[in-house]
């Protein structure tokens, strides 16, 4: 019989199954084990933690803040909004990285600097004046981002641990670059070593003191005293001004519409400009009379007047620093300004006897040409390989070549190199707390702990060479590339320009052009 009208006959088919459900559940599962790890272990979310500094010393760190009295005025410009001072300096805040032992380092049960200073707030809204969105909620986005991604984020240095001795004789086991492995490092004892190299570190725009940490401990782990100024000039994201006897007051980031004359005048972008270098080089000279300070024995005075708490054990910094004759170093903004603190040195204010100048700015005004001790000019691959047109209509690239080649001219030994693979942000911390990000919105193209290696490697050699004047490892080499010249391989960098199979097995420094370019050396 024929079936009914309707009624339906064999197997019952099933309902098409769900894939996309499954794996929503399985995302679901993933997350919240991630974040349920991340909470057991206080780890931050999405990011990686700093890793720990390597070399022959321990690092510790201590936040000052000294007084500047009486106040400097720079420049006589007023905040349009409030009429008060934009550029005058009233404190002078940064960081002190330095060598200390291990001993004292797994000793020090004080606290370890967040990497954002608190308010997190403060930070997030100068981020969000960066992006041209700041309101009470963008602020508060910008905020809780900050607190979820970064938050818990400490940097690993011992806060007041005391100074190390320049040089020590013992051998130590220290974690290496790569992680999982160990390396021996011997530290010789010298009855004659001086005191421990002072080298004063400028940040760059939209940055602060904390965003080099790791740079700056990783030289302080090879016994240099590296001072990390927080610039106060409209650079820097926010910073709060702490002062005994006043009101604390915030330094948000801004611009040349944000302020006038006193006249009601409107200030141009140049001027602006000269402004702002004023006011850091003015930063720079204080940074330097503080340490003087606290090498002639004021330690406990500087204690006393810093807004940190921190340093009780500055008194015992006597006569342990070479503060007469200083390194100067920075990084985009930082760099320009830099070159801005040699102009007319050496000098009592400015004793700076060789300067590390990393990415100088494109957009910050007229690079100082003025240079009279040796440089080491380092840009990241991202740097050299955008062209753009500087003043005067003469490419950036060209223009910084032509400062150094100069220098050379005048007996100063000096060195204009690339750093291949790398990208603007790959000296500063952000690569290695978000390594995947980075890499995918800059295009860099190098592992970010060799990235920050090789940066750390030349910088070693040319701090070396201003203490012995020998020319070792990359500084031997000659200028082999008068030109930036574009790596091969799918129009991507690749790494060497060389033989890179060959320097994966005979070790990275077998043909160093697999990561660097030389345009100028004194060789």
């Amino acid at each position: 019989m024929p079936p009914e009208k309707g009624k339906i006959t064999g197997p019952i088919p099933r309902p098409p199954r769900k894939r996309g459900i499954a794996w929503k559940i399985i995302t679901l599962f993933a997350a919240a084990v991630y974040f349920l790890y991340c909470f057991v272990t206080s780890q931050p979310l999405f990011a990686h933690p700093l890793p720990q500094h390597t070399g022959p010393y321990a690092v510790g760190a201590i936040d000052i803040e000294a007084p500047v009295s009486p106040p400097r005025l720079v420049d006589p410009a007023i905040f349009k909004d409030t009429s008060d001072r934009a550029f005058e300096l009233e404190t002078v805040l940064f960081t002190v990285y330095y060598p200390t032992t291990y001993a004292a380092a797994s000793q020090s049960h004080t606290h370890r600097h967040p990497w954002i200073p608190r308010p997190l707030s403060l930070r997030a809204e100068g981020y969000a004046r960066a992006a041209h969105i700041s309101n009470k909620v963008t602020d508060a986005i910008f905020t809780a981002a900050l607190r979820v991604l970064v938050g818990s984020i400490t940097i690993p240095a011992a806060v007041d641990a005391p100074l190390s001795d320049r040089a020590t004789r013992e051998t130590r086991y220290v974690t290496s670059w790569d992680k999982d492995e160990t390396q021996e490092q011997i530290l010789e004892h010298d009855e004659n070593a001086g005191g421990h190299p002072v080298i004063i570190f400028s940040h760059g725009t939209v940055s602060s003191r904390t965003d080099y940490s790791h740079y700056a401990g990783e030289l302080a782990a090879r016994g240099y005293v590296v001072v990390m100024l927080e610039h106060r000039d409209g650079s820097g994201p926010g910073s709060e001004i702490k002062k005994a006897g006043q009101k604390d007051k915030t330094r948000l980031l801004f611009d040349e519409k944000a302020v006038r004359t006193p006249d009601g005048k409107e200030l141009s972008i140049e001027d602006f400009h000269i402004a702002q270098l004023a006011f850091r080089q003015a930063e720079i000279e204080e940074a330097v009379r503080v340490m003087r300070r606290i090498n002639d024995g004021d330690g406990a005075d500087v204690f006393a007047s810093s807004a940190k708490g921190e340093g009780l054990l500055l008194r015992e910094w006597v006569g342990r620093l070479n503060t007469e004759s200083m390194i100067m170093a920075g990084h985009s903004y930082g760099a320009t300004g830099a070159l801005q603190a040699l102009k007319g040195g050496p000098t009592q204010a400015r004793p700076f006897r060789g300067a590390i100048v990393l990415d100088p700015g494109k957009s910050s005004g007229p690079l100082n040409e003025d240079v009279r001790v040796p440089l080491l000019v380092v840009h990241s691959n991202s740097w050299s390989s955008h062209t753009s047109m500087f003043y005067g209509g003469r490419a950036h690239f060209d223009t910084v070549k032509g400062i150094v080649e100069a220098n050379n001219q005048r007996g100063n030994p000096s060195w204009f190199m690339t750093s291949l693979g790398t990208s603007h942000p790959s000296v500063t911390d952000a690569p290695l707390l978000e390594p995947f990000l980075l890499s995918f919105t800059t295009g860099a193209t190098i592992d970010v702990y060799q990235g920050l290696r090789q940066y750390v490697h030349v910088a070693e050699d040319f701090l070396a060479f201003l203490g012995d004047g020998e020319k070792r490892g990359l500084l031997a080499e000659k200028a082999e590339f008068p030109q930036y010249a574009p790596g091969v391989g799918l129009g991507m960098w690749k790494p060497g320009q060389g033989d890179d199979g060959k320097a994966r097995e005979e070790g990275e420094w077998w043909d160093w052009r697999s990561y660097w370019q030389i345009h100028v050396s004194p060789v």
